[in-house]
């Protein structure tokens, strides 16, 4: 593999031929990156929110021994449709775009301050350190924001399942999980949290990298396409979401409205995985 240095977190247009101009001061250009990846995530959310509304319900689904209520993607979403209207399968999607550029803030933040420490003289990283820094800022985010985001967002999800839901606004919620559940309660499933995210960062590097690199046949001086990048973080994208799919649902469980039947993470894997280790999925 190429100890050519590719940053995961950075949109094909933020590159030297596009947005960045090569001798910009280093903070400008980290505003710009974490501008940029900020209003970039934040379209993308609301563009995917409703497949990721529907795998959250689906993992919520049927827990603790209930009757499930959704028998497939299909069935949850027309459900939705019709018992809430379309905007029913937004409901909770203003966390995660609130979320959106403090997440890109820490992601190119750790990325770069880990990088100014472990790179060499020419400021670049070879492909074990890249996946290192990309590890570390995984973690990070799922520390600082990622976590307490899901937390909320789990917990909008799981109200709008009750028949009369609580919760009338972002800011109503987050007050009512506060003074019912403590502050401490925003940073449940965090274990889960820090390994599905850490290994997501780790694997889709991992994978971009592979896949350049077999394009190139290993001549650097090989253009690869923007369209070939697409492609293969789309592979990245769902090796990630497969492999990971067992920590996300633990994750989901140990986020939702009952969350108290867990001890903790390894509990959680332990009485829900084996009849659903891969809801949400499929």
């Amino acid at each position: 593999m190429s100890d050519r240095f590719y940053n995961p977190f950075q949109r094909p247009w933020m590159t030297r031929e596009g947005a960045a101009a090569p001798n910009e001061r280093k903070g400008l250009k980290l505003f710009k990156g974490v501008l940029a990846g900020g209003l970039a995530g934040g379209t993308e959310i609301f563009v995917t929110y409703p497949t990721e509304y529907v795998k959250t319900q689906l993992q919520l689904d049927g827990k603790s021994g209930k009757e499930k209520r959704f028998n497939g993607i299909l069935d949850c979403t027309t459900k939705t449709v019709k018992n809430q209207g379309f905007l029913g399968l937004y409901k909770g999607v203003s966390i995660l775009i609130y979320g959106s550029i403090p997440k890109a803030a820490v992601r190119f933040g750790c990325f770069n301050t880990i990088k100014s420490l472990v790179a060499d003289d020419r400021g670049q990283l070879t492909s074990r350190a890249s996946v290192m820094c990309g590890l570390i800022a995984g973690v990070c985010e799922a520390v600082l924001i990622v976590t307490p985001m899901e937390v909320i967002k789990v917990m909008f999800i799981n109200d709008n399942r009750l028949a009369q839901p609580r919760y009338k606004s972002f800011s109503h919620g987050v007050k009512t999980i506060a003074r019912e559940f403590g502050i401490r309660s925003f940073y449940k499933g965090l274990t889960a949290t820090v390994i599905k995210e850490g290994s997501n960062q780790a694997m889709r590097f991992f994978v971009m990298e592979t896949g350049k690199e077999r394009y190139r046949k290993g001549d650097l001086s090989v253009h690869v396409p923007k369209a070939v990048v697409g492609l293969i973080g789309v592979l990245a994208g769902a090796i990630s979401v497969l492999v990971n799919n067992p920590v996300d649902v633990v994750k989901t469980r140990m986020q939702g409205l009952e969350s108290h039947k867990y001890k903790n993470t390894v509990d959680c894997f332990s009485k829900d995985m084996e009849a659903g280790r891969y809801r949400g999925v499929l």
